[in-house]
């Protein structure tokens, strides 16, 4: 695959971008940070040596300004791509955004507005050669609404519709949307956090991801507890979630 992914200096993200170019994915790079993206670059290309070098390009989900020429480059590098993996977003806890409206603001925008935003901007891009694969991080988060995550789910539950709505689209003009939604799992966006039993690996979470892209699964969650788990939290009375604190 020829993949552009914004999103692979941390986390679930650096892992799955790892998978792919060890098996021989050609990858271009995007994110916020000049820095983090060179090391990453060399962390990949050292990974696969017999590769072209790794590019990469500024991108911003909180500008959109950044978009079109981040993907442009990605293009030129790559002769044109197949796959988009987006895994970039920001996280913060309930109780932070609740006493601090700007940066209730700051998560809401780039996890719903950037991200759906850089989505159309990718979508007509791969439609225009025929269709490709597009694998986007949402949440679990955005299941249903709970008391923890009122506002970050809020965020998350507009992206897994905005994205189910373009599998349903589009489908058929050979766009494959793949959407993720991880529970909790064990980054440097958790960190602090305390994790729950089934809590998961981003290296684990990686290869399932991977395997549902190969596959073009609408709809993967990981750990795959998480699909049990939340298909549980639907079916509880409104009643019962106000008086719970998951």
């Amino acid at each position: 695959m020829r993949v552009v992914f914004l999103g692979a200096t941390k986390g679930m993200g650096r892992a799955l971008a790892r998978r792919m170019v060890e098996r021989g994915d050609r990858l271009f790079l995007l994110g916020r940070e000049a820095e983090e993206l060179q090391r990453s670059a060399a962390d990949l290309a050292a990974r696969h040596p017999q590769h072209a070098p790794v590019g990469t390009h500024a991108c911003d989900l909180a500008s959109s300004a950044t978009f079109a020429a981040a993907l442009d480059a990605a293009e030129a590098d790559l002769g044109g791509f197949d796959t988009v993996v987006v895994t970039a977003g920001l996280f913060a806890t309930q109780e932070a955004m609740e006493a601090d409206v700007a940066l209730a603001e700051q998560v809401l925008a780039v996890d719903f507005t950037g991200t759906v935003v850089f989505c159309e901007h990718a979508r007509k891009r791969l439609l225009a050669r025929g269709g490709g694969t597009l694998c986007v991080f949402s949440s679990v988060a955005g299941e249903r609404g709970r008391k923890p995550v009122v506002l970050y789910g809020a965020a998350k539950a507009g992206l897994s519709r905005y994205l189910e709505g373009l599998d349903h689209k589009f489908r058929a003009q050979g766009l494959r949307t793949v959407t993720v939604k991880p529970g909790f799992v064990k980054t440097g966006m958790t960190a602090g956090l305390k994790p729950p039993p089934f809590a998961g690996e981003p290296e684990a979470v990686a290869q399932q991801v991977l395997r549902a892209i190969d596959r073009g699964l609408p709809v993967v969650y990981t750990p795959s507890i998480w699909r049990w788990v939340m298909l549980v939290i639907r079916w509880l009375p409104r009643f019962v979630m106000r008086k719970i604190g998951f």
